[in-house]
């Protein structure tokens, strides 16, 4: 078992807004060998953290959602929009902001292996 952490830097103040973003999954529920989904938030003084915590049953299983569709699409928010495009964060259509957009500060991800839970309850 393996527990993927993506450590979200967030303008301090708004790590509520940013954890909007992940109160409806997108599809890794369904992926195969997910287990579950923690979100972690902490205040600090130059910013604040959401760790987006993922467990599951292998290393493949985590390679298969990060290299599946399902993934780039729960995702595209994230990337640059092409020249001439709608800004970070702005819907295609209305230009509404999406939640938690402007408000990121940087990303990094640390895959770990579970050695022992306690209790070893599911």
């Amino acid at each position: 078992m393996i527990v993927a952490v993506n450590t979200i830097r967030v303008k301090s103040g708004h790590v509520g807004e940013a954890a909007e973003r992940f109160q409806n999954p997108k599809g890794v529920q369904h992926a195969p060998g997910f287990i579950r989904m923690e979100l972690l938030t902490e205040s600090l003084e130059e910013h604040d953290e959401l760790k987006v915590c993922t467990t599951w049953e292998n290393k493949e299983a985590f390679q298969g959602w990060v290299n599946s569709d399902a993934f780039k699409q729960a995702h595209a928010h994230s990337r640059p929009k092409p020249e001439g495009g709608p800004a970070e964060g702005q819907a295609a259509h209305g230009g509404q902001p999406k939640p938690g957009a402007g408000i990121m500060l940087g990303a990094k991800l640390s895959v770990h292996e579970v050695v022992f839970t306690y209790p070893d309850k599911p």
